[in-house]
């Protein structure tokens, strides 16, 4: 049993606490805060899609270049570039950054934030249109000579890539929790990602996922699962309660996040959020729901609250009922993901070490 820790990045210091105060892009802050993942132990950092962010492909490239090990893995809206070139995009990236890419494949779930890009299919047209851009990525990854397609949203003839992915394909994530997602999920991902709901709640999303993967013909146990939370952190639990506070206050005062979009557009994750907050604002070992309601789950937005031993202990109640990936981000985020390395992820990965020679006697008994 492993795990496999997951940061994320922005191009300038800015959170649901924190306003930002510079331009959008501050490369030194970039930099300082990806080698801090690097330093930290995380295996990726993610690197977000917005419509109005900026570009993840030159935001990539920059973070790879000031570190050596670190993964990154890119968010990607099907939609924008056409699938035969996003496959040569990301064949070129991975090759230059030896081998270091993945992708995080996100459908969309406002209407209002896709149009502002010029997209201006439905939610269920946009993940028939994911499922076929993904089965060209795979194909022109995997072609030794050129192909034709003729499909429901993408036609084209004599497509060929020269250059391939290091490993021969990326790693696909994909994100959603919708009956379509699991559905093109199932069917696409090396890794589905889920934002952090009650351990019963995140289970019944496991095995649908599991149960549409078995319906694509393939080992539901071959699919990574993803979680995602925001660690609050003290000494002791009281000290990381008292944190948690001062921060839902600061989401408060500033009115809640910057709204990406309409409420009435919430995504099918945003929704299950806010209704474990309906339910109550502490879940299971340390599951804090409290943000996600200040908020609206404009995001991963439910919190881990404790000492590093509590908050860890809880992330092992999630691995230990399938989950193989954690997403972790902090409300203060450079200095969280140190804090994260220093004190969260060393606790974890002890622990794990130390089952497995269990596992291992257990497997060969």
């Amino acid at each position: 049993m492993s795990v496999e820790f997951i940061g994320m990045i922005r191009t300038a210091d800015t959170s649901e606490i924190r306003p930002r105060t510079g331009p959008a892009i501050d490369p030194d802050y970039t930099r300082r805060f990806a080698q801090a993942h690097e330093e930290a132990g995380f295996d990726r950092v993610l690197i977000g899609y917005h419509s109005w962010d900026a570009d993840g492909f030159a935001v990539a490239s920059y973070a790879a270049a000031h570190t050596e090990r670190l993964g990154i893995l890119l968010a990607h809206r099907p939609g924008f570039v056409a699938p035969t070139l996003a496959a040569r995009k990301f064949a070129t990236l991975d090759r230059f950054i030896g081998g270091r890419l993945a992708v995080h494949v996100i459908t969309g779930a406002s209407r209002t934030e896709q149009r502002r890009d010029g997209d201006y299919l439905d939610k269920a047209e946009r993940y028939r249109r994911t499922d076929e851009y993904l089965d060209i990525l795979k194909r022109v990854w995997a072609a030794e000579e050129p192909i034709d397609h003729d499909g429901e949203f993408y036609r084209f003839e004599g497509a060929y890539s020269e250059v391939k992915p290091v490993n021969g394909r990326l790693p696909i994530y994909f994100g959603g929790s919708s009956a379509d997602a699991y559905r093109v999920g199932g069917k696409h991902a090396d890794t589905y990602a889920l934002w952090g709901e009650p351990l019963a709640e995140t289970a019944e999303q496991i095995a649908s996922v599991r149960a549409q993967a078995a319906a694509h013909g393939r080992d539901p146990d071959e699919i990574g699962i993803s979680v995602s939370f925001r660690p609050i952190l003290g000494r002791t639990d009281e000290e990381a309660w008292e944190r948690a506070h001062r921060i839902l206050d600061a989401i408060t005062a500033r009115g809640g996040a910057r709204p990406y979009f309409p409420p009435e557009e919430r995504g099918v994750g945003s929704r299950r959020l806010l209704a474990a907050a309906e339910k109550g604002e502490r879940h299971d070992r340390a599951l804090w729901t409290a943000p996600a309601k200040a908020t609206g789950a404009a995001g991963n937005s439910t919190a881990l609250v404790g000492s590093p031993e509590t908050v860890a202990q809880a992330l092992l109640d999630y691995i230990d009922i399938g989950v193989t990936t954690i997403l972790i981000r902090g409300f203060e985020p450079l200095e969280d993901a140190v804090d994260y390395g220093r004190r969260l992820l060393p606790l974890v990965r002890s622990e794990l070490a130390r089952r497995r020679p269990a596992e291992r006697a257990a497997r060969t008994a």
